[in-house]
């Protein structure tokens, strides 16, 4: 066990309130220490692997050179297609995959499409495992948002946070277990249809971790309404990897759900905008992704410093 209270990050939701404190603090002590070009070698000598079932840019490079500045080494594993076993990986069982790996390296990184895939990497490792990504949570990701929305906002505790788009997504699910632990208020604007609504068991986790530290979940199908006394104003893609062949409907059902001009005059003029990127004209325009509200750019940087955080509390 590292200095976390879990051995491994699957979802947010199994942090305590002092784990995400603890993940802050080492984050601003690592990202001072990068800025000034002072060594942080805290893992010298380790090694993780990392594999990936989807394409990645800041996941992948933020993880590697992540391991890099803190002297160890990341492998790099890339899932092929074809294989007939849909659960393997390797042509291994995950059971054999997450017992050899624990044998060899210190950590495995995973980001897959199957959210059972990581739970299952994580009962047979007795290394810690990390979620990068998986059809249902993105918790890197989150706690990346979190510390960014602190950065700019100065505070968690009651701060108002308008997630617009599609409500059944791995970042509209961890952006409500992450507002929950630290005591945010969450409004998701999505289309009034079930399917872009939030997972029930993520709504019903958010909603216990919401009343235990003062914060608030709700969902609305209006964005005017959503934006009009957030802090902070998040999106995401509305046609995740996958979810190809849906484009036409989505684009149809998500009409009205754009971050653009027109919505930013609805919201504070100090609200902060965010994406986790990557980012398409279809939920967000361009002149507001790079203008003097978005702080798109920090939560990409940001996705280095709190991954090296996580590392570092999880392995030593």
């Amino acid at each position: 066990m590292g200095q976390l209270s879990v051995k491994d990050l699957i979802t947010i939701h199994d942090l305590t309130r002092e784990d995400i404190t603890k993940i802050f603090e080492k984050t601003t002590e690592l990202k001072r220490l990068q800025k000034n070009n002072q060594p942080h070698t805290l893992l010298q000598g380790r090694t993780i692997c990392t594999f990936y079932e989807k394409p990645s840019l800041r996941t992948r490079v933020s993880f590697e050179v992540a391991m890099v500045q803190l002297g160890g080494h990341a492998i790099y594993m890339k899932a092929i297609p074809g294989w007939k076993h849909a659960d393997a990986h390797l042509k291994e069982s995950d059971e054999d995959l997450a017992r050899v790996l624990s044998r060899y390296v210190d950590a495995i990184v995973a980001r897959t499409f199957s959210h059972d895939k990581i739970e299952r990497l994580a009962r047979f490792a007795s290394i810690p495992v990390i979620n990068a990504l998986s059809d249902l949570t993105h918790p890197c990701q989150t706690l990346t948002d979190l510390y960014t929305m602190w950065e700019h906002k100065q505070k968690l505790q009651g701060l108002k946070v308008a997630y617009i788009g599609d409500g059944g997504n791995n970042m509209a699910h961890s952006t409500m277990l992450g507002c929950a632990k630290v005591g945010a208020h969450l409004t998701i604007a999505a289309p009034n249809n079930p399917r872009y609504h939030p997972n029930p068991k993520i709504m019903e986790w958010a909603s216990e971790d919401a009343k235990e530290n003062g914060g608030t979940i709700n969902v609305t199908n209006d964005p005017k309404e959503a934006v009009k006394n957030a802090d902070v104003i998040y999106t995401d893609v509305w046609i995740s990897m996958g979810m190809e062949e849906e484009k036409e409907q989505r684009l149809r059902d998500f009409q009205g759900f754009q971050v653009n001009e027109e919505l930013m005059q609805y919201a504070p003029e100090d609200a902060i905008v965010m994406h986790c990127l990557p980012r398409t004209p279809h939920e967000i325009t361009d002149t507001v992704a790079t203008g003097p509200q978005s702080v798109i750019y920090d939560q990409a940087e940001n996705r280095l410093h709190v991954q090296k955080a996580i590392l570092v509390l999880l392995m030593s």
